[in-house]
């Protein structure tokens, strides 16, 4: 290129970077806003578009289980993540964290931010959570996909004599020692092969988290599915999508909705970020484009 030439192009750059804060990436804009309780709630987006991918963390995480989402989808859609009450960034004064008050946090996001179409992404615990904020945003939300949430096999009793039995059970050995059972209950997600040092910063970190709020949060999750499943996600339809893990390659999908990843264990888009990213590009797409035609 001619020296004249490159000096144009550059000239243009710059014009654009003024404009639009274009030619190259805009940094991240962190946020803090009350959640419907005053807890404070940390957020983060980046990225411009009609549509925002809104991406819900799992329990004990925080926003950064969706970096690798963040650096694919941002060039093209508005990338928002926070942390919900008790985890990352955000407030820690919340008595109970149901999924219900955690979904408030979501909304009190897209509020902020004046999102009017977003597709809301849950990990694990974030499932729940973005099927209760869907329903509060209204048309706001076309899309929902839970990672790991729905369709896995994990079943809830619905008796309730049995359903308390099984959570007191399942929670006895976090009660009496939660690092270790926190932190061996996460080692026991990943799938085979997994990078360890991904499987002990995730697994550290959960041992890390506070046990009163992990404690709460866990008896939540219980309670939103022993209240809810299947016929919440029914309700839903075609706005419901769902990437699952198969960490052994040898699962069928539970449900139409499913899309399977090979290799991957619970912790999807940190173990196998390609892959999960191309799965949840297609949903997108297809929510928007459904989107369009109302």
């Amino acid at each position: 290129m001619k020296k004249q030439h490159r000096v144009i192009m550059v000239s243009l750059c710059t014009a654009l970077v003024l404009m639009l804060g274009g030619c190259a990436p805009k940094a991240p804009m962190i946020g803090t806003v009350p959640s419907a309780d005053q807890v404070a709630i940390q957020y983060e987006t980046v990225g411009r578009g009609d549509t925002a991918l809104v991406f819900v963390h799992c329990w004990t995480c925080n926003r950064s289980e969706w970096d690798k989402q963040a650096e694919y989808f941002s060039g093209k859609y508005q990338v928002v993540r926070l942390d919900l009450a008790g985890h990352g960034g955000s407030g820690r004064e919340r008595k109970d964290y149901t999924i219900e008050a955690f979904a408030a946090d979501v909304t009190t996001v897209v509020d902020q931010l004046g999102l009017k179409r977003a597709v809301l992404i849950g990990s694990s615990m974030g499932g729940p959570v973005a099927v209760e904020a869907a329903g509060r945003l209204g048309n706001r939300a076309i899309g929902v996909v839970g990672v790991d949430s729905f369709y896995t096999g994990f079943e809830v009793p619905k008796d309730p004599k049995k359903f308390e039995a099984m959570k007191r059970g399942f929670l006895k050995p976090f009660e009496e020692n939660y690092p270790v059972a926190a932190a061996n209950f996460i080692r026991g997600f990943f799938a085979p092969g997994a990078e360890p040092k991904l499987v002990e910063r995730i697994a550290s970190g959960t041992a890390a988290t506070d046990k009163t709020m992990a404690l709460s949060a866990m008896r939540n999750i219980f309670a939103w599915h022993h209240r809810n499943t299947p016929a919440t996600l029914d309700a839903l339809g075609p706005r419901l999508r769902n990437i699952n893990a198969n960490p052994k390659s040898d699962r069928q999908p539970l449900h139409a909705s499913v899309v399977l990843v090979a290799g991957a264990g619970h912790f999807i888009p940190e173990e196998k970020p390609a892959e999960f990213n191309r799965a949840l590009e297609t949903m997108v797409a297809e929510f928007t484009t459904a989107a369009a035609k109302k």
